[in-house]
């Protein structure tokens, strides 16, 4: 082929430089007359004049798609050789080959005009410094871009076509198989679809990914996964591989297409996919696959791991019931900022609205101990909750029954697998051949490994089997006796009968949401937003770190000056102001102690007998003790309870005496002056 008018001196005394490249690995093992046109292009670049030491091939960018720079060295060396002016010419078949992104290809174009470098292709020689060379590679350019679209976009049309009738083949997960006719079938082995099923079976019983993972490892159980070549293997369950097998619809029957995304989170970091919500998938084809659960459950299963889940400070889901003693724990709400109070086990569990505090650093909303709240909404719920007979044994024997058949027949399950290998071991020893030492003797380690796991297994089950303990049905007398007693919900929880869990779980199937506000500091407006719309607003009184900051403070203490005034005692007093409705600071009653308090205050005594005299005929007590020898009473009574001074407390009196003695005053001084270590009376 005659070279061109473009090509001077100057370009051949430099190199030309070949591009091959073909967009995926595919396309090299098959398409190879492409790949021999392309290297073709050689004896056009001898035809123009090049020398065979002056030409060189490029094809480190074979089965690398055009539509980006990134990966592609060999494209990247050819920007670079450019630059620094070694290239002469630039042969490729098509432009296509060196780029279909306009983002990459116009600075190529840039490159090649600065630095006097041609390009070359089947159709022509260009030079990209010259304003027609400039147009028509520019147009090669975009024909190359929107060539790559419009091939994609038809390849896309006709996937989401199939589709969108949910026949496109995609990969099945553990559990279901396709057959030679393109059929989806349930896995043939009865150990992966048990397995499939216990897995959903003990998430809806402990409602939570980690509980799930916990029972199964602490049964010794695998769950079967999707191998590298389409194959099932067992691995031990993990909360991502649990999590994975849970949210899969096509275990729910439905085909679905376009549940992630691929996402970049930086230009030289690889992608990611991520799931979408169930309102964004492409397409969702129900009632395609043999189902191991039916919709309505799936849908069950997903809003609660949503729930499970903690957005820390954003959270507002309700998250599922815990052991916690706070009851109302994902039901409170702050009825100041709105948004949701969390528990805080500190000493005593309370309720603190921390969200602003966290993200503004301002200080928190609200702090309110948990018990009286949870105590006035059970009450609300009891009241709500129509009364009904629960044959709570019954209910709960039957799961238990229910949850150890199907873990047996797991177990069962796992042992025979166990077995079959450890006979399909032996097979192959026995086959082998005998003089072979290097084979049959991994064959024998391999027997005798799957005979050591099956023993394991075995003596693990058959122990485990004798711990059970077994389920007792109650006998017909028993049961009636429980009949005949009407057992409701309010005396099963007030006998301890029900968890922490349970009981949360009670509460839940009828209240929505609790919102509480401080409308005093000892007075809490809350609330209850039930199931269906219906709310219920009461008023709960809580304690407080003062008397001051209690409401009705200054009527208590007028009542108290009153009462005392006409001669009653502490304790009558404290009585009648209990039944008033007035209570002491940190107590849910009136306190003598508080009545004496407020009375000594005022200077108000009366003139009551005290609960024991202050002297005692024939001894000391510490006080005088004290005041004799001139030292802090709380000094010997801290060596009392150190055990360096032995003394009884009196019964009658509750008081410690000492024999009012010279003897016992000289004893005293000795202890302080250090003489002796101990005393003992």
């Amino acid at each position: 082929m005659p070279g061109s008018e473009l090509i001077t001196p100057a370009h051949l005394s430099r190199q030309a430089i070949i591009y091959i490249r073909q967009s995926s690995p595919n396309q090299v093992l098959t398409h190879q007359e492409s790949t021999r046109l392309q290297h073709a292009l050689r004896q056009r670049a001898l035809e123009c004049g090049w020398g065979p030491d002056s030409i060189e091939v490029i094809d480190a960018d074979q089965g690398l798609t055009g539509e980006t720079a990134e990966g592609r060295e060999g494209f990247k060396e050819i920007a670079a050789r450019v630059t620094l002016g070694q290239v002469g010419i630039l042969f490729s078949y098509d432009v296509t080959r060196l780029s279909r992104n306009l983002s990459d290809w116009f600075p190529l174009l840039d490159l090649c005009g600065y630095r006097h470098c041609l390009i070359g292709d089947r159709d022509g020689i260009y030079d990209a410094a010259t304003p027609n060379g400039r147009l028509l590679l520019g147009m090669k350019g975009q024909l190359a871009e929107m060539e790559l679209h419009t091939l994609r976009g038809r390849l896309t049309a006709g996937l989401l076509n199939k589709a969108g009738r949910g026949e496109l083949a995609q990969r099945l997960p553990a559990g279901l198989v396709r057959d030679a006719l393109g059929r989806v079938l349930k896995h043939p082995d009865r150990e992966v679809r048990d397995a499939i099923d216990l897995v959903f079976a003990t998430f809806l019983r402990v409602r939570t990914i980690t509980g799930v993972v916990r029972c199964l490892r602490d049964q010794g159980l695998s769950i079967p996964r999707r191998g590298e070549f389409g194959d099932v293997v067992w691995r031990a369950p993990t909360v991502r591989s649990i999590a994975s097998l849970l949210a899969n619809p096509a275990y729910a029957g439905a085909f679905v297409y376009g549940r992630t995304r691929a996402v970049k989170p930086g230009p030289n970091q690889p992608s990611v996919q991520k799931s979408l919500p169930q309102d964004e998938w492409r397409i969702c084809v129900p009632d395609k696959y043999p189902a191991y659960i039916d919709w309505a459950t799936y849908e069950r299963i997903r809003a609660m791991i949503r729930d499970n889940y903690s957005e820390y400070e954003r959270k507002q889901n309700r998250g599922v019931p815990r052991p916690g003693k706070a009851l109302l724990h994902g039901l409170v709400y702050c009825g100041e900022c709105g948004r949701k109070i969390s528990v805080q086990y500190k000493g005593t569990s309370q309720y603190i609205c921390n969200s602003l505090q966290q993200i503004h650093r301002v200080p928190a909303c609200q702090r309110i101990g948990s018990d009286a709240i949870d105590e006035c909404v059970v009450q609300l719920f009891f009241a709500a909750l129509a009364p009904a007979e629960l044959d709570v044994y019954d209910r709960v024997l039957a799961s238990l029954s229910g949850e150890r058949e199907q873990l047996k027949r797991a177990r069962e399950q796992q042992i025979e697998r166990m077995r079959y290998q450890a006979r399909l071991a032996e097979r192959q020893y026995q086959q082998s051949d005998p003089d072979n030492r290097l084979v049959t003797a991994e064959l024998e380690r391999r027997w005798e490994m799957a005979l050591r796991e099956l023993k394991r297994a075995e003596e693990e089950w058959e122990r485990e089997q004798q711990q059970q303990p077994p389920l007792d049905k109650l006998d017909p007398e028993t049961r009636e006796a429980l009949r005949a007693a009407g057992r409701q919900v309010p005396e099963l929880w007030r006998a301890g009968r029900f968890s922490q869990e349970q009981k949360k779980a009670l509460l839940r199937c009828l209240i929505d949401k609790v919102v509480l506000r401080r409308s005093a500091p000892d007075e809490i407006a809350c609330r209850v937003v039930w199931r269906g719309g219906d709310t219920t607003d009461t008023s709960i009184t809580v304690t407080v770190g003062s008397l001051k900051r209690r409401a009705r403070s200054q009527e208590m203490e007028q009542a108290i000056l009153t009462l005392a005034g006409q001669g009653e005692t502490d304790e009558e007093i404290a009585r009648r102001l209990t039944l008033d409705g007035h209570r002491s600071p940190r107590h849910t009653t009136v306190l003598p102690s508080t009545v004496q308090y407020i009375r000594l205050r005022h200077r108000v005594f009366t003139n009551h007998r005290q609960s024991h005299p202050r002297r005692v005929a024939g001894y000391l007590t510490v006080p005088q003790v004290a005041e004799k020898l001139k030292i802090e009473r709380d000094w010997i009574y801290h060596r009392i309870h150190t055990g360096t001074i032995e003394v009884a407390r009196d019964p009658a009196r509750q008081l410690y005496l000492f024999p009012d003695t010279a003897e016992t005053v000289r004893r005293f001084r000795r202890l302080v002056a250090g003489k002796v270590q101990h005393l003992r009376f």
